[in-house]
This record gives structure tokens, C-alpha cells and sequence, in this order.
């Protein structure tokens, strides 16, 4: 059996952007791919999408925006049950597809980190909607902080406890249990339109 590529994941929290950088340098990525609905963070300027890209070219790292593909906030109403969205939902449209179709690409020329907002792994959709549908393809490794990478395994036994799901129930399988905290940590984290949201056109218009 051939051996998986790596493929990482990372939020840029409230780092300054040395130490963004420093731990992409430090993991050896030479491409980012920033699957944020709303690439801006307001307090955070150097995380802005034109910001960014040129601070990394700059560091000889590329930066891709995946947002509209990969991001968790959706402009496909179908992506929403009573105004919450369904991370089910949204894996099953063709722009999804299509996001993971270019990581695939850029995965088999590039050492990519899947970038987000987040520094907990666990509470963004990075993992728990866009690496969750590569976990069978990829090694994954969760970027935490510079002492602290963890893997896909080690994610998912964090992601069993905050469930209190480490101990399968008789007659439950392991796959089943795990598939089971998948669904209830995506409901926990989902993004939940405002009531004062407007929907037009068809879309759901939701803003940062």
C-alpha cells in the first residue's frame, strides 16, 4: 500500500504574522488554502485575503481562497434547514466538490495547510467538515500550536471525549460512534443565520 500525502490544517487565531509563518515554516508548507466564508478578520488586519497573499509570497508560500467552495457559511439556500447550516448538506454541493477537487490538485504539488479562523481544531469547520472529507485520503495533521501537532487519530479521540463517546455502547461500532460526534460537533459549530438576515434571489445572504 503506497504512503498517504500530508495535508495540514491551521487557524490563524489571534497570531501576529511572524508566528503564522514561523509555524508554517516550521512544518515545511509551501501553500495555503484559506477556506474562511469571509476572508477579513477586523481586529487581526495582516489575515486580510490581499494582505496575506502578499505577506506570504513573500516567505515564497502561495495562498489559494477556497471561502466561496470549502467555507461553512453558504450562499446555497439548500445548504440551510430553518436557517442553520447543515454541514451534510453542504458536502453535497457541486462547489464543495469542486474545493476538494483543487486541494487534490494543489496536495500533489504543494505541502498545503487548510487554513480557517480557529485555533482549536475541533471547534472549525476546517476540520470537522473539509478534513473529515479527506480523512481517507490524506495523512492529516492538525497545526495547534508550535509544541502541538496533532493527527487525525489523536483529533478524533479528542472529538470522542468532548462527547463522552470514547466507550462504544453495546452493539455500537466504532466508525458508527465517531460518524456520531462528527454530526453532533458540526450541529454545535454550525453557522447559524441572524434573524435580521435577509434571503433573496433564491440565497441566503450571510454576512462576516
Amino acid at each position: 500500500m503506497s504512503e498517504l500525502s500530508i495535508l495540514f490544517t491551521i487557524g490563524h487565531s489571534t497570531r501576529t504574522l511572524d508566528q503564522f509563518v514561523s509555524l508554517l515554516k516550521q512544518n515545511e508548507i509551501d501553500a495555503v488554502a484559506d477556506v474562511r466564508s469571509s476572508p477579513f478578520s477586523r481586529h487581526m488586519a495582516h489575515f486580510n485575503r490581499d494582505a496575506l497573499r502578499e505577506s506570504l509570497k513573500a516567505h515564497g508560500i502561495l495562498y489559494v481562497f477556497l471561502g466561496d467552495e470549502l467555507g461553512a457559511r453558504r450562499e446555497e439556500r439548500e445548504c440551510y434547514v430553518e436557517g442553520v447550516a447543515k454541514y451534510e448538506l453542504i458536502e453535497k454541493t457541486t462547489a464543495f466538490a469542486e474545493g476538494l477537487e483543487r486541494i487534490r490538485r494543489g496536495a500533489s504539488k504543494f505541502r498545503i495547510a487548510i487554513m480557517c479562523a480557529e485555533k482549536d481544531p475541533l471547534t472549525c469547520h476546517r476540520t470537522i467538515l473539509v478534513a473529515r472529507a479527506l480523512r481517507d485520503e490524506y495523512e492529516l495533521r492538525h497545526i495547534v500550536t508550535e509544541n502541538k501537532v496533532l493527527s487525525q487519530e489523536e483529533l478524533e479521540q479528542e472529538l470522542l471525549a468532548l462527547w463522552n463517546m470514547s466507550h462504544p455502547k453495546l452493539f455500537q461500532q466504532p466508525g458508527e460512534i465517531l460518524e456520531e460526534a462528527y454530526r453532533k460537533q458540526s450541529d454545535e459549530i454550525a453557522y447559524v443565520v441572524p434573524k435580521d438576515e435577509s434571503t433573496t434571489g433564491g440565497q441566503v445572504t450571510a454576512h462576516d
